[in-house]
């Protein structure tokens, strides 16, 4: 009789314990480092939404702003390894390291779980400014050097970055505006403070089909499905200029294998859903499933392409 109580007390705190360590067992927090109203907002509340829906339970997006990312990224890097803190890693991961030296914190202190959406970059500009045309807007600069202001999300941002390979394949010379997130750049850019953006498209996608932006190329191989008519880069006189922007989930770094497992399945599965498939389309955006190990590998690879660029262009945060 003994034997047997004592049995059932152990099992019963076996599956006690069992249940205690299920992931996820409460809220998971999930870090936007840039400001509410740009593309890695819109991507950060719709993967919560639906990660809320496969993992059982809330996800919560918390805007943290500032250093072109850093900040973000940072409070990640330095939070419980539980899997309760996630970052929506974008190419700024790639591209932080690159820009200063005195980085806020340690880039090998986030780990990757795994990419789930792909969006186009184009050449938007301000319904005020005197160019209809790639060819008009190169004209119009060389022949104003100075004159024409190109909005970013923030030094090193992807905008910015595309901003200065785009002079450095033209010649051209804008001035660079940095804000703290595309939404900012983009409300000036709409009252024509500043003339030019190089936008993820769900940024602006909306203005164009009402006509208060202009877009001019899209720096892609083909034509983005969700705006036809507009040339790429390539077929607007502009060579190797393809440039698409990724988003993925990070983790800090020593993130138990099995949770960042569970991670990784939600979003891969998220990315088959022909409702998320849907919600990305409406905001000009595309599935992009990758593994933690595809992840990591293109991290690696567009540090090195994006780090030519910083080079050249002598981009520095310090």
């Amino acid at each position: 009789m003994l034997k047997s109580v004592a049995v059932f007390i152990s099992v019963a705190a076996l599956s006690v314990c069992v249940r205690a360590e299920t992931y996820p067992s409460k809220p998971i927090m999930l870090v936007v480092p840039f400001a509410a109203g740009g593309t890695v907002n819109m991507m950060g509340r719709l993967v919560a939404e639906h990660m809320s829906q496969k993992l059982g339970q809330p996800v919560v997006v918390d805007n943290k702003a500032g250093a072109g990312g850093a900040i973000g990224a940072g409070f990640v890097a330095k939070a419980s390894p539980d899997g309760y803190t996630l970052l929506l890693g974008s190419m700024g991961q790639a591209v932080q390291p690159l820009l200063t030296k005195r980085l806020s914190y340690d880039p090998k202190k986030l780990i990757p779980i795994a990419t789930f959406s792909t969006v186009s970059n184009v050449l938007a500009v301000s319904s005020k400014a005197p160019a209809k045309s790639v060819s008009e807007l190169i004209s119009y600069a060389k022949a104003n050097p100075g004159q024409l202001n190109m909005a970013s999300a923030g030094t090193g941002s992807i905008n910015h970055l595309i901003g200065e390979l785009f002079m450095a394949r033209t010649g051209v010379n804008f001035v660079h505006v940095p804000y703290k997130g595309a939404g900012p750049a983009g409300v000036d850019l709409l009252s024509g403070q500043v003339q030019l953006m190089f936008a993820n498209l769900p940024n602006v996608l909306t203005f164009a089909k009402a006509g208060k932006v202009r877009l001019l190329a899209v720096a892609s191989e083909k034509r983005d499905p969700a705006i036809p008519d507009v040339p790429t880069f390539a077929e607007a006189g502009v060579k190797d200029a393809v440039v698409e922007s990724w988003y993925g989930l990070m983790a800090p770094a020593g993130t138990k294998p099995d949770v960042v497992k569970t991670l990784q399945d939600a979003l891969l599965s998220m990315t088959r859903d022909k409702r998320f498939i849907s919600q990305l389309a409406e905001q000009g955006a595309r599935p992009y499933p990758g593994s933690s190990a595809d992840m990591i590998q293109l991290i690696q690879k567009e540090g090195k392409r994006w780090g030519e660029v910083i080079d050249y262009a002598r981009i520095s945060l310090d």
